[in-house]
Formats: C-alpha cells, sequence, structure tokens
C-alpha cells in the first residue's frame, strides 16, 4: 500500500522552494503527498514585490476536516512557518496526527550565516524549539542549531563543537537530530547526526560545488521524508539526500542559461526515483 506523508509549509507560484519542490519530489519518490499551505506567495522571497496571502485561518479548519474524514499520515514533515501562532497551531495537528507508527520530521527553517533571516528573532527561534521537542527527527543548520541552543555560531570549528552541538539538540525532545552544512574541509560539505538514545553518530560529505541557490534545503529534507517514508534507514535517507542535492546544484551550475532563482532538479529527478528503488 502507498504510504502518505503531509508537508506544512508555504507555497511559492513561481520559483523552486518549499511546497513548490517538496510535492513533486516526494511524489516521484512514489509516496502520496498531501500539502496544509501556510501562506501563497507569487514567487518566492528572492524575487522582488512578490505578494503574499496569509493563511495562518485556514490551518485548524483543514485539520478538523481531515480529522473528520478519519485521514491518516505515515509522516509529517514541516518547514518554513511565518509566525508565532502557525508555530501553535502545527504543534497542536501534532498532537492530533501523531501514532506510534509514523514519523515526524521539523525542519526548523529560519536562519542561515549566522543570522536570523529578517521576519525572526530569538523569541521566534524559542519557540521553534518547542516543535523540536515533539519531532522524531530534526534537521537544522548550524546557524538555526545555535539559536536554539544558546551555543556559539562558529564558521571554524572542530568534531567536539558538532557533537556538543548535537547533544544540545537532542536535549531538546527529538530522537534524532542531524546538522545540516557540515563542513571540515574546504571542499567538502555534508551532515553529521546523533541518535539521541543510542548515542550513535553518523556522517556523510559531498564534494562542495562552488555556488549557491535558493530552495536546496527543501529539497535536501524533500528527499530525507520521502526515502525514509520509504524504509529507508536514516544513514541512507541521508546519504541519498546529500548526493541527489549536489548532483542537482552541480547539474544546474555546469548548464548555461539556467534560471537563478532555483535548481533544475525537475531534470535529476530519474537518478533520484531509480535510486529510491533500488
Amino acid at each position: 500500500m502507498i504510504k502518505r506523508i503531509v508537508t506544512i509549509q508555504d507555497i511559492s507560484c513561481v520559483g523552486k522552494c518549499s511546497l513548490t519542490v517538496a510535492l513533486p519530489i516526494i511524489s516521484a519518490m512514489g509516496v502520496e503527498t498531501a500539502i496544509l499551505p501556510t501562506a501563497v506567495l507569487s514567487t518566492h522571497t528572492m524575487f522582488q514585490g512578490f505578494t503574499c496571502k496569509d493563511l495562518t485561518d485556514q490551518i485548524a479548519p483543514i485539520a478538523q476536516h481531515w480529522k473528520n474524514e478519519n485521514i491518516a499520515f505515515d509522516a509529517i514533515y514541516t518547514g518554513y512557518l511565518g509566525s508565532f501562532e502557525q508555530i501553535s497551531l502545527v504543534s497542536k495537528f501534532f498532537d492530533d496526527f501523531k501514532t506510534k507508527d509514523n514519523l515526524i520530521v521539523v525542519d526548523p527553517v529560519m536562519a542561515d550565516n549566522g543570522k536570523l533571516y529578517p521576519a525572526f528573532d530569538e523569541a521566534y527561534a524559542k519557540e521553534n524549539t518547542k516543535l523540536c521537542s515533539k519531532a522524531d527527527l530534526i534537521v537544522p543548520n548550524l546557524t538555526e542549531a545555535s539559536f536554539m541552543t544558546g551555543l556559539p555560531y562558529k564558521t571554524e570549528y572542530d568534531r567536539s563543537y558538532i557533537m556538543d552541538m548535537l547533544k544540545a539538540l537532542s536535549q531538546l525532545g527529538p530522537k534524532y537530530v542531524v546538522l545540516t552544512g557540515v563542513s571540515f574541509r574546504p571542499d567538502q560539505i555534508g551532515v553529521m547526526g546523533l541518535n539521541s538514545e543510542t548515542g550513535e553518530t553518523f556522517e556523510y560529505y559531498t564534494d562542495r560545488v562552488p555556488t549557491s541557490y535558493h530552495g536546496t534545503g527543501d529539497i535536501f529534507s524533500s528527499v530525507v521524508v520521502g526515502a525514509l517514508t520509504r524504509g529507508k534507514t536514516l544513514s541512507d535517507a541521508f546519504r541519498i539526500a546529500c548526493d541527489y542535492t549536489k548532483e542537482t546544484i552541480e547539474y544546474t551550475y555546469k548548464t548555461p542559461g539556467t534560471n537563478a532563482y532555483g535548481v533544475d532538479f525537475e531534470v535529476t529527478l530519474p537518478k533520484l526515483v531509480e535510486r529510491i528503488n533500488n
């Protein structure tokens, strides 16, 4: 029987990020993908003058309708949430739809490169820790981890710093914590994770492509959720996500005339589908 996930985040009508990538990628991986949009944007925020329609008032009615219909999910995956109220509503959604068998994955999208996104402050970061406490798996980057734990953000660090960060994050409550954007060498980037119950760690790195694109973190998290829902182990899911994200960035970087507002994941999807089915 096909598995079903629900992903809760905003949708950009043009621009490759959030639901605009989560829906096609997870669907292509052979998982039914339900969506709960938190906002509709004309484009993602790299464009000037974009429009935005907030959908906070629709979250609770949609959730109630799903409860009435006895709809269940094998995984719940959250990305960018725009306000304290949305965090509160999603926290209740977790309470209502969590089962002993399903998986809750939180990507606490709120910061990068040592700074919070303009719409957020440190109080928002602390509020996000409450959501992370209900997750089975969280996938923050180093900046997000720093704001949630209070540990200093560093651009140069050793393994002990990453382990301290992982242990501090695990104290928030999730079973699995995986830090993204970890790099001990300038030519490599990857992930390092911790099982807070067993103390087991894992890490995986790919070659660094000398560029960056909007939305690649959303692609990465979507592949992780899809792979886990398809029954891959945690380490395998992150290997697949790291490889696919790197390959897609590299393809876009090397292809003349590509759009500057996102990667060409549509072209590399067949490789992902082949890998997930093997």
